[in-house]
């Protein structure tokens, strides 16, 4: 029988990336079914590393993606929400959640994948509830990672009458070095270790694979997985790599032990085959889950021993941003509002300095252009928005409580500074935004421009951190400079658009650029009028202060 070459590569091609699509979406209507939830499970139920374990499982089971659940890891790792040791538990637990896809490969129902797509497909379109969608994503996806599988295996089916492909079974077979190799490359290429699994265990059910061959292609599959991590760290933080570089060492430390032990493995996976009657694709499955479930409990007991050599093999301090509350421990609000008040401050002072940080990091990215400084201010712009959740929250408990006048008023000047704080980290953003609009568009600002920036951008982070250690050290002196400051960022602003409609007239900037120019300098005029307010709650608060103590 001829070969159909251009057929087999058609649908090969065509089915993987059904597959992948099915994945991705599937993962995605999980992910927006269970909300903000997956961040709160890998925050708040990875205290130690066996909950970091649990908690990896079960992310990466809803999100279909262990690449995934490492980044949002690494996210959290940069953001002090966890430890790099909790972070070794959580990426060992995607590790094992993601053989849950080879699971449900291995569940026979190629030939309801249409009805399924037709299903979701209903949900999508006839339903206007927004669950009804995110299942109706689910159920599309599903059967999407069937269809695709289905387009591949056809594609694949002639695999074993060419030459080429004997030969290099052969190969394998004879050097299970190269199976892990091949595993390896294969999968990063197609960034994905679901879909080459996948494709493996097609393979395998096809007799166009042996397992003593396959096995080792499985463990290199494993080991290209976490290239996909280990690209997304490169130029980012120091946690960030310790983590990717975590994420190779288990999948590389475990293919060692596996491979040492390839022989009496193999024979165990043929004997469970053989026990539980499995169907290959499910043998693949069992080979893939035991691999990592054993590789887990093997390296688990190391974990502060990974912890340490990725630390020594990538030096440096990293900045760990701590979006947890210091200061608001509910015990105060029992014992003394006016106590809690005092802590509640201290905490509005760490989110403004956060705040002001942020803003000379927009500094930073829109002259240099580095995304590490875009990232480390939407970091900040989180953990503001979090803290500022946190301390209104506490403020309300408080204002439950029986208050004198003072505590009062005080009560509410510090939820309007909370409020400008907010604020102030959406400008710092819009900033970021604006940035990236500059660069996506390859917009250049004169010279003139960006000293004018630049400018603009030190008197008004001069005049937060005026405004910031005013309500720190409530000093009067200061508050008075920031509504001064507060008047000249006001004239310098006036004065930079009479400055850029005449550069705009000379034709020395282009229309694009100068809306750029004209919302950051909008945007820093904000924030100094957030300062004021600040500024002019403390103030108010001395004010008060004199009243009551003449009061009495």
């Amino acid at each position: 029988m001829e070969l159909n070459i251009q057929e087999m590569i058609f649908q090969f091609v065509g089915g993987l990336g059904i597959f992948l699509f099915g994945i991705k979406f599937m993962g995605e209507g999980l992910q927006k079914a269970a909300g903000d939830r997956l961040r709160d499970i890998l925050d708040r139920f990875t205290s130690n590393p066996l909950m970091g374990v649990l908690a990896g499982m079960l992310v990466t089971v809803l999100i279909q993606s262990s690449s995934g659940t490492t980044a949002l890891t690494v996210g959290l790792v940069s953001a002090g929400f966890m430890t790099l040791r909790q972070a070794i538990g959580v990426i060992m637990g995607a590790n094992i959640g993601t053989t849950v896809t080879a699971f449900i490969i291995g569940i026979e129902i190629d030939e309801y994948a249409l009805p399924i797509i037709a299903l979701g497909s209903a949900c999508i379109f006839f339903f206007k509830n927004q669950k009804m969608h995110h299942l109706g994503q689910v159920f599309f996806g599903f059967g999407a990672l069937f269809f695709g599988l289905d387009l591949m295996s056809s594609g694949m089916k002639p695999l074993r009458a060419l030459e080429a492909f004997h030969d290099l079974t052969v190969s394998m077979s004879a050097n299970p070095i190269l199976g892990v190799l091949v595993g390896t490359i294969f999968t990063v290429i197609v960034q994905s270790s679901s879909a080459t699994i996948g494709i493996l265990q097609e393979l395998f059910a096809q007799g166009a694979l042996e397992l003593k061959t396959a096995l080792p292609v499985l463990f290199g599959d494993n080991i290209g997985t976490t290239i996909t991590a280990v690209l997304a760290s490169i130029g980012t933080s120091v946690a960030a790599r310790r983590a990717a570089l975590v994420h190779v060492m288990f999948n590389v430390i475990g293919t060692i032990i596996f491979m040492i032990l390839l022989i009496p493995y193999t024979k165990f996976i043929g004997y469970l085959q053989q026990s539980l009657d499995l169907n290959p694709e499910m043998t693949i499955a069992f080979a893939h889950g035991i691999f990592n479930v054993s590789n887990t409990i093997i390296q688990f007991p190391f974990i502060a021993v990974l912890a340490w050599i990725v630390t020594k093999l990538i030096r440096g301090e990293d900045s760990v941003i701590d979006f947890k509350a210091q200061n608001l421990n509910p015990i105060f609000i029992e014992q003394s509002p006016s106590i809690a008040l005092g802590r509640a401050k201290e905490e509005i002072v760490r989110t403004a300095e956060l705040s002001m940080k942020g803003v000379q990091e927009a500094r930073e990215y829109f002259n240099t252009k580095q995304k590490k400084h875009a990232d480390m201010a939407l970091q900040l712009e989180d953990a503001i928005n979090t803290l500022d959740k946190k301390i209104t929250n506490y403020l309300v408990a408080i204002s439950a409580k029986p208050l004198s006048d003072a505590d009062s008023e005080q009560h509410a000047i510090l939820v309007d500074s909370t409020r400008d704080i907010e604020r102030i980290g959406d400008h710092m953003e819009n900033i970021i935004e604006l940035v990236d609009y500059q660069i996506l568009n390859r917009l250049t600002l004169s010279t003139e421009a960006q000293n004018e920036l630049n400018e603009m951008f030190e008197l008004t982070i001069s005049t937060l951190n005026d405004a910031i250690q005013s309500l720190k050290n409530f000093d009067i002196e200061l508050a008075r400079s920031v509504i001064q400051k507060e008047e000249q960022i006001d004239k310098m602003e006036r004065l930079l658009r009479k400055r850029h409609i005449l550069r705009l007239n000379n034709g020395n900037c282009t229309g694009n650029a100068g809306i750029v120019f004209v919302d950051i300098v909008s945007n820093l005029e904000r924030i100094g009028d957030h300062s004021v307010n600040i500024a002019e709650a403390v103030l108010g608060e001395q004010a008060n202060i004199i009243k009551h103590s003449n009061g009495a």
